[in-house]
C-alpha cells in the first residue's frame, strides 16, 4: 500500500456571515485563491499531474452549485485537465474530502490530489434555499429532521450541562481565540485575501471599495455576566443561546495531498499524514455527541491510545455538545481547541474540518508534538474524526 501524506495546507480567514468582509464575496473566488496560493509554495508540481481537486461543501446550491469542486477546479488551476468533485458529509465534509484524497492515494488510484472545504453562509441560507422533507418519515421521526440548536437542546437536558457551563466555555473560547490572534498563532496558516467590492452609492454612481481579508472575524471579549443576559434561541426554557452556540461564517481550506513516490520524485518534505479517519451513526436527537463515539474508534484505527494524542481540535457547534463530548470521551479540557473554537472563530461548515486540519498540523508543529485529533459532530446524527500525524 503507497503512503498519502499532506505537503501543505492552507485556510482563508473566517469572516462572520452576512456582515463580514466575505459577505459580497463567491465562495468559489474564495477557495480558488487559497488553491493558488498552495500551487505557489510548491513551483516545481505541474499542475496538469494533479489527479482531483475534492472541495467539500454543506450546501451546494445557487453559488455553490454546479457542482462548485469543478467550478474551483477550472478557477484555482486556470486548466481544463483537472477534474473537481463536490462532497457532501455536512460539517465533517472537509476533513472527509483529506480522508477521501488520502485512500485514493494509498488504494493507487492517484498520486496528487487538492482536498479541502468551502462555505459561504452569506450567500445561502441554512439548509439550503428549499428544504423538503419526507412527510411520511417526518411524522414517524420528526427527530431526524429537527435544527441543529433543538439537538443541542438536547443534548444539554441529557447530559445535565448547564447554562452557567455553556456560558463560561464560550467565554473561554474567545479569549483564547483572542490569544491566538494577538500572538500571531494563526498567521502562517491564513492566506490574505484580495476583496474587491462593486456597489452603487446614494446617487447610483458606481463604486469600488477593496480591503484585505486576513485576520478571524468573530472573537470577542465577552463575560459570563454579559452571556447571562441573552435570551435562549431555541426553546422558552432552553438554555442555548447565540452567544454560547457556533458562528455563521464563510471560509476555505484546502491541503495538498500526494503519494510517497511523487514527494520524493519532486523533493518535497511533507508535513504530515491523516493516520485515521473515522465516521459514526448516532441518534440525530442528540447528533451533537457523535465525537463521542468517532474519536475512540479513530484511535483503534491509528494504533494508538488516547494518551498518546497531544490536542484535539473538536469543532464547537454548540457549548452544550462540547462538554458533553469532553466529558463522555474522557478528553483534557486543557488540550481541546487550544485556541478557541467555533464559537470564537466560526463554522463555515463545509470548510470547517479542512480548516481545523491546517490549524491542527501548525498548533502541532508548534508545540513538537505528533498527534492530534480533528474531530465534530454532524447534522442528522454522526460523528467524525481524523487522527493527524506530523513527520
Amino acid at each position: 500500500m503507497k503512503r498519502a501524506y499532506i505537503v501543505t495546507g492552507y485556510r482563508t480567514a473566517v469572516g462572520k456571515a452576512g456582515r463580514g468582509g466575505f459577505r459580497f464575496y463567491r465562495p468559489d473566488d474564495l477557495a480558488a485563491d487559497v488553491i493558488k496560493h498552495i500551487m505557489e509554495q510548491v513551483p516545481q508540481l505541474d499542475k496538469e499531474r494533479i489527479d482531483d481537486v475534492i472541495v467539500g461543501n454543506a450546501t451546494p446550491e445557487a453559488e455553490q452549485g454546479l457542482n462548485v469542486g469543478r467550478m474551483i477546479s477550472l478557477m484555482g488551476l486556470n486548466t481544463d485537465k483537472v477534474p473537481g468533485v463536490t462532497v457532501n458529509r455536512y460539517c465533517s465534509s472537509g476533513l472527509e474530502t483529506i480522508a477521501m484524497a488520502s485512500a485514493k492515494i494509498e488504494a493507487g488510484m492517484a498520486d496528487c490530489i487538492i482536498a479541502g472545504g468551502v462555505e459561504s453562509m452569506s450567500v445561502m441560507a441554512m439548509g439550503g434555499w428549499r428544504i423538503v422533507p419526507n412527510a411520511k418519515v417526518a411524522k414517524e421521526n420528526p427527530t431526524w429532521y429537527w435544527g441543529m440548536g433543538l439537538t443541542a437542546e438536547a443534548v444539554a437536558n441529557q447530559y445535565g450541562v448547564s447554562r452557567e457551563e455553556q456560558d463560561e466555555f464560550a467565554v473561554k473560547s474567545h479569549a483564547k481565540a483572542i490569544d491566538a490572534i494577538k500572538n500571531g498563532r494563526f498567521k502562517d496558516e491564513i492566506v490574505p485575501v484580495n476583496v474587491e467590492h462593486i456597489f452603487l452609492d446614494e446617487n447610483e454612481k458606481r463604486q469600488v471599495k477593496n480591503y484585505v481579508v486576513d485576520t478571524d472575524e468573530g472573537p470577542r471579549a465577552s463575560t459570563v455576566e454579559g452571556l447571562a443576559r441573552l435570551r435562549p434561541v431555541f426553546a422558552a426554557d432552553g438554555t442555548v443561546t447565540a452567544g454560547n452556540a457556533s458562528q455563521t461564517s464563510d471560509g476555505a481550506a484546502f491541503c495538498l495531498v500526494m503519494s510517497e513516490d511523487m514527494v520524493k520524485e519532486l523533493n518535497l518534505e511533507p508535513v504530515a499524514r491523516l493516520a485515521s479517519y473515522s465516521v459514526v451513526g448516532v441518534e440525530p436527537r442528540i447528533m451533537g455527541i457523535g465525537p463521542v463515539d468517532a474519536i475512540p474508534k479513530a484511535i483503534k484505527q491509528a494504533g494508538l491510545s488516547l494518551n498518546d494524542i497531544s490536542l484535539f481540535e473538536l469543532n464547537e457547534a454548540f457549548a452544550s455538545q462540547s462538554l458533553a463530548v469532553i466529558r463522555e470521551a474522557g478528553l483534557n479540557p486543557d488540550i481541546v481547541n487550544v485556541n478557541g473554537g467555533a464559537i470564537a472563530l466560526g463554522h463555515p461548515l463545509g470548510c470547517t474540518g479542512a480548516k481545523l486540519s491546517v490549524q491542527m498540523m501548525n498548533e502541532l508543529k508548534r508545540r513538537n508534538e505528533k498527534y492530534g485529533i480533528v474531530t465534530m459532530c454532524v447534522g442528522t446524527g454522526q460523528g467524525a474524526a481524523g487522527v493527524i500525524e506530523m513527520l
